[in-house]
């Protein structure tokens, strides 16, 4: 007589079907995360200082760009500039709501001329 061989209940069976090696879903991409930016909302003595010594002499003057140097919020940015603009610091080049452009104000050839004759006229 041949031997008998014993068969597997359907729990056994199922288990050995879904145990095997499963794949792991594949994830599209890692997901890059931007770190928070930590700014300022009010101006320090040292930040506003920077202010003054720092950005006049950049020749394209953006909110971001004053932002990201002076490590200040984007409205602490636009009453920079609106300050240094009402000094005559800078001036502006193009005046939108959602983009404001501003660079160095250069004095005229005539302005600097007239500057360095009252200045040696002084001494």
């Amino acid at each position: 007589m041949a031997k008998k061989i014993e068969q597997k209940s359907k729990e056994a069976k199922a288990k050995a079907a879904s145990g095997g090696g499963k794949a792991k879903k594949k994830k599209w991409n890692k997901g890059k995360v931007k770190d928070k930016a930590n700014n300022a909302v009010v101006f320090d003595q040292a930040t506003y200082d920077k202010l003054f010594q720092e950005i006049p002499h950049q020749r394209y003057i953006t909110v971001a760009t004053v932002s990201d140097r002076l490590k200040v919020n984007g409205s602490l940015a636009r009453r920079a500039l609106a300050e240094l603009e009402k000094q005559g610091v800078i001036r502006p080049v193009q005046k939108h709501s959602s983009c404001l452009i501003y660079t160095r104000a250069v004095q005229p050839e005539a302005e600097k001329a007239e500057e360095a004759a009252e200045a040696k006229a002084e001494e």
